[in-house]
């Protein structure tokens, strides 16, 4: 008997899959004006102003989060924080969501009840609105599948393939810090897991001067601030992306779909004093945590050389490079100067 050939998931990744699974799909729709491929799908329902604005993630216990560090209202308003980015990563604003939960039987009312706290606290913030989802029973831990709906100015849409040569390539906040929270729970987690002590004793992990980390990682913020000051500032980015995998992955993610090249600045990257002290105490290259971190939820957008003087007048937006020609490449320019190419690192190239 011929043996059925088997491709594991890692030979493709996650992208990879994710393209040959959907290569062939055609929209059927003529209200279906972009699909798989980017943040968000973007609908067109006629008579109306808005595009509407459609993205849903799967959160997976073991594999997304590991409950023993993550408190489950911490993960609802995480699980929230990460849809409505995608929201904003299309220049959209967010409007309604929809949640769905599986469970096992060691959850109680009151463990939902956490979770759902947090997860209205992300809402209410962003005024949104819950107006549906579904709850399942689970052999295997807690899934969590949520799809949040918003909507664009119709043509304001932002994709990720509308780059142009010299555009400015512009990131708000600082990198990795996220990562680096990840690092220090899963170092305490692992001095709680080979020390000796009484179940009836409190264990006090080493967490003091980092509170900034722990947040940016267990609490991590939808940046519908950038976007507003964009639209106040009349500045429509070329293209835009949230940080969740790396900057390194985003960003050659936006130079593919828009075939180009780019070049990035290390000594433009910002980086929040705690994440570099961090690094150090981890001996780990700050610079490589925050191009290969991920789950920073920062915005990665493009802009023309022409609003240079207006991008510069935004708060907490760094200007870290430019777009180039497809055949120069995509690059790291290091502070010595020497071109290092980019390469996608973060979690998306270990699935």
């Amino acid at each position: 008997m011929s043996q059925t050939k088997r491709t594991e998931i890692s030979e493709l990744g996650e992208f990879g899959l994710i393209d040959h699974l959907t290569k062939d799909l055609k929209p059927q729709n003529s209200s279906t004006l972009y699909g798989v491929g980017d943040d968000c799908a973007v609908l067109d329902y006629s008579g109306k102003d808005k595009e509407v604005l459609v993205t849903t993630d799967m959160l997976m216990e073991g594999v997304h989060f590991d409950l023993t560090y993550v408190p489950l209202k911490h993960l609802g308003y995480k699980s929230a924080m990460v849809n409505i980015s995608d929201i904003y990563a299309m220049n959209g604003t967010p409007r309604q969501m929809t949640v769905s939960v599986a469970l096992s039987k060691r959850f109680s009312v009151e463990d939902m009840e956490d979770f759902f706290a947090g997860l209205i606290l992300a809402c209410q913030r962003h005024n949104v609105d819950i107006v549906g989802g579904d709850t399942t029973s689970s052999l295997t831990g807690l899934a969590i599948s949520i799809t949040c709906i918003g909507e664009a100015e119709k043509g304001k849409a932002v994709y990720r393939n509308g780059a142009g040569q010299n555009d400015l390539i512009c990131v708000s906040g600082n990198l990795g810090a996220a990562y680096m929270g990840l690092q220090l729970l899963e170092r305490e987690k692992a001095v709680f897991n080979s020390t000796p002590h009484n179940a009836n004793e409190p264990f006090n992990p080493d967490f003091a001067g980092k509170e900034y980390l722990l947040e940016r990682q267990l609490k991590p913020e939808a940046r519908g601030d950038i976007i507003k000051q964009l639209r106040e500032a009349g500045i429509q980015p070329t293209a835009m992306m949230d940080i969740s995998d790396g900057l390194s992955s985003e960003l050659i993610h936006i130079c593919k779909q828009s075939n180009t090249g780019c070049s990035v600045y290390q000594e433009r990257i910002p980086i929040d004093y705690q994440t570099a002290v961090m690094a150090e105490e981890f001996n780990m290259d700050v610079y490589t945590c925050a191009l290969n971190g991920g789950e920073d939820y920062e915005l990665l957008f493009t802009v023309p050389l022409t609003d240079h003087d207006k991008i510069i007048q935004l708060k907490d937006v760094k200007l870290i490079g430019h777009m180039t020609k497809p055949e120069l490449g995509r690059h790291l320019v290091t502070k010595s100067g020497q071109e290092v190419e980019l390469k996608a690192q973060g979690w998306a190239s270990n699935l």
